[in-house]
């Protein structure tokens, strides 16, 4: 897609990081927007920032239930008439080891992070191929889902789920000759909120803290501290959107990481550690 003026987008996880910084940036554009969080404040926050005379409209969302989604998409679509652009944005984070962390966390993160895709992806591209005409998904990923890193199961778990998820969207659409185009984000170190992800984890879900998650947490936490700013991923995923691109790396460390690992597991080995996120 190269005129983006006066499109629709519908952007989840809208409360803060990456997807406060889409919305403003779309808002720039002439994009008009259908904003939701599981943060109702945060959610007004973002809606605040924008600029005058932007078209949008708003909604607490959980997007781990299936009807929560589906009650976005049909505010969406009646008040903005169509949806070209959407962003599957929403995340959280929790670390631990594989043996060590409950089910409730990967539960948590499958919820949000696989399963918010999955609910945005059927109740958004279904009409999205209905109304015709071209289209753009973007899932974000992380790089944690095409790498994996010791001690944070319950995340890369998730991630690496999100990524299959976003393939085989991608896939099925070419297949079947749609103009709409898929894009997996994959961020690494980004200056955003997901060190602080447990803000809006559901009390049925909640967990005790471990020692494994409490340094992955303060891991993450510095990470997100040395990263980049929002702003150099929102341009990168225009991009892309633009340019048709489906794999989206914020960092190009991750180029010849990815070469490293593919001929790794082509020959049988096991990958090395992506040691590359906390070498400066």
């Amino acid at each position: 897609m190269r005129e983006l003026r006066g499109r629709a987008a519908a952007v989840t996880g809208a409360g803060s990081g990456i997807g406060r910084a889409l919305a403003g940036r779309l808002a720039r554009e002439g994009v008009h927007l259908a904003l939701a969080d599981i943060d109702a404040e945060a959610l007004a926050e973002t809606e605040r920032a924008l600029g005058p005379g932007t078209t949008v409209v708003t909604q607490v969302t959980d997007v781990g239930d299936e009807e929560s989604v589906r009650a976005f998409a049909d505010r969406a679509f009646a008040a903005l008439g169509e949806v070209r652009l959407l962003f599957n944005n929403a995340g959280v984070y929790m670390g631990g080891r594989t043996w060590t962390r409950p089910a409730a966390d990967f539960e948590w993160t499958l919820r949000v992070n696989l399963w918010g895709i999955l609910h945005g992806v059927r109740a958004f591209v279904p009409r999205m191929i209905e109304q015709g005409g071209e289209g753009h998904i973007v899932n974000t990923c992380s790089v944690a889902g095409l790498f994996v890193g010791p001690g944070a199961a319950p995340y890369t778990v998730s991630k690496w789920a999100a990524f299959a998820a976003t393939l085989s969207l991608a896939q099925e659409l070419a297949l079947e000759n749609s103009p709409l185009r898929v894009s997996a984000l994959c961020p690494g170190g980004v200056q955003t909120r997901i060190h602080e992800s447990e803000r809006g984890r559901p009390a049925g879900l909640a967990t005790e803290p471990g020692e494994d998650s409490a340094f992955m947490g303060e891991m993450i936490a510095q990470t997100v501290a040395d990263g980049i700013p929002v702003d150099k991923v929102v341009e990168d995923v225009l991009s892309a959107v633009r340019e048709e691109r489906f794999l989206v790396l914020t960092h190009p460390e991750y180029e010849p990481g990815l070469a490293e690992q593919a001929d790794a597991l082509a020959t049988g080995r096991l990958p090395g550690m992506p040691d590359f996120e906390w070498k400066g």
